[in-house]
């Protein structure tokens, strides 16, 4: 998410000293307008600042970054954080921290630690940042409490973001700063999406959405739909998660945020991944996760890999996502994200010889046990025990599929929960969800083939949802005519649509 917001004590209102009206606009913008003029206009109040008052300047220069982060613009965000020459102590720019006591130290190593971010220097950062963020307590100004939730998600510390970010809101509704909770509440929805926390975030993101279209800062808006559009996703409600992201695109694309924009699509293929869309999710991420021109947002691209991966291998496309898994892995290596080094295992496995997929998704839910997040904790569970029905070993697979369908409900995932479920029907296993009327004679393997045949599903389609071959699907097609007495796919949706209820 967005590293800063609105600098201190600044407000929407036009004040008599002209650099510090062009901070305002800046920060106006940066809310509700293009965030390249944003950034443009906040790297003037800072140029036109620096002598007169040197910390509105830094924090017209931090809001810059924000700007630039918000764009996807890495080249700027580096510019923006190059503290350049220290006056005080000679530390040359770039990487160069300042000497022991110098009054510009906490400046350097701040504009350092977040530059090494982006070079995924996570080592580095964390030496440079984590001072800061043992230094905050509760009693801090909303803005500091909000900087520090903000360092904290770049540095991948999950629960101490969300703590922080808790104290930013309490402090900004205390204080009356009314303007400044939605980007809050949008910082903290991420934490709390990232965390596995799936209910909180869209809590936390419809809050913020009610605010921020009240105050019209359409920016704002666009980053809250994202993350419930993330959030929605995993219902697999496809045209609920369209709808959102269509929402999202609309000022997106206008003022060119990448973030949103980056979310927003991600949380589309994830729903095109559950609701058995895999080609389309393959697609769709492709171009936002692989090396290119067209690569999504600098430093929220890994995230989606592990989805990526997932409809490659179910698509066909298994030389692109080995190609991802090997990215992926040195992300996983750099200790930032508590979830990845599990997803990392779990990729592994999907595209593994079955001598060793075993031992990798027995690794992948070691790694779990150790890192939050129950969505992807049951993804691995749904996947493993898909692996053991598959080589005909029920009753292992019927553990695993216990647990996927347990988290899932528990997440509120609901079309996975109902993967699940129908994996364990398939496992031999009764789960009071058993199909009634028309649909009670088929088994569990073939009520999912006709529902998603009637749904208008292509046999290629069904075949990747469920890790079989076509022909395998077309056999078990002809026998749900057969039984059903219809004699096409038309005649078999116009059956469930009306005697099947």
């Amino acid at each position: 998410m967005r590293v800063n917001d609105e600098p201190r004590g600044i407000s929407s209102a036009r004040t008599a000293d002209p650099a510090l009206a062009t901070l305002a606009h800046g920060c106006e913008l940066l809310r509700d307008g293009p965030v390249t003029d944003a950034c443009s206009t906040l790297l003037r109040a800072a140029a036109q600042l620096r002598e007169s008052a040197p910390a509105a300047a830094r924090d017209a220069l931090v809001a810059a970054a924000s700007a630039a982060w918000a764009a996807g613009d890495r080249d700027s965000y580096r510019r923006v954080l190059d503290p350049g020459p220290c006056p005080h102590c000679g530390a040359a720019s770039g990487r160069a921290v300042c000497a022991e006591g110098c009054p510009e130290a906490d400046w350097r190593a701040r504009c350092i630690g977040m530059g090494a971010v982006v070079d995924a220097d996570f080592l580095r950062a964390a030496a440079l940042l984590g001072p800061r963020l043992r230094r905050i307590t509760p009693r801090a100004q909303a803005h500091e409490l909000r900087e520090a939730g903000s360092v904290a998600l770049l540095l991948g510390r999950l629960p101490a973001a969300r703590r922080l970010l808790s104290l930013a809101l309490a402090s900004a509704r205390s204080a009356r700063e009314q303007a400044a909770v939605p980007d809050i509440l949008a910082h903290l929805a991420y934490a709390e999406l990232r965390e596995g926390r799936h209910h909180q975030a869209r809590a936390h993101a419809e809050e913020g959405l009610t605010l921020a279209r009240t105050l019209g800062q359409r920016n704002a808006v666009a980053d809250l739909s994202a993350v419930r559009a993330l959030v929605v996703s995993i219902a697999g409600d496809l045209s609920a998660v369209r709808a959102q992201v269509e929402d999202v695109m609309a000022v997106a694309q206008s003022h060119g945020l990448a973030q949103a924009a980056f979310l927003g699509q991600w949380a589309l293929a994830r729903a095109e991944l559950g609701s058995g869309k895999m080609e389309r999710a393959a697609a769709r991420l492709a171009p936002l996760v692989q090396p290119g021109a067209r690569q999504g947002h600098f430093g929220l691209w890994f995230l989606a890999v592990p989805c990526f991966v997932e409809a490659c291998v179910l698509s066909d496309r298994a030389v692109d996502a080995a190609e991802m898994i090997d990215l992926f892995a040195v992300w996983a290596e750099l200790g930032a994200d508590p979830q990845a080094p599990a997803q990392l295992e779990r990729c592994r496995a999907l595209v593994a010889p079955a001598e060793r997929s075993e031992d990798l998704y027995r690794a992948a839910l070691a790694h779990h046990d150790r890192a939050p997040g129950p969505f992807e904790h049951a993804r691995t569970h749904l996947a493993f025990g898909m692996w053991l029905r598959r080589r005909r070993r029920p009753t292992e697979a019927r553990t695993q599929l216990r647990d996927a369908l347990m988290a899932f409900e528990r997440c509120g995932a609901t079309m996975w929960a109902g993967h699940a479920g129908a994996e364990l029907r398939a496992a031999g296993e009764v789960t009071g969800t058993a199909e009634a009327g028309v649909l009670s004679v088929l088994t569990p393997q073939q009520v999912r083939i006709a529902r998603d045949v009637a749904s208008g599903a292509t046999n290629k389609e069904i075949a990747a949802e469920l890790s079989i071959s076509i022909r395998t699907v077309e056999y078990h097609l002809r026998n749900v005519f057969a039984q059903l007495g219809v004699r096409s796919r038309t005649g078999l949706a116009h059956l469930l649509a009306n005697g099947d209820r």
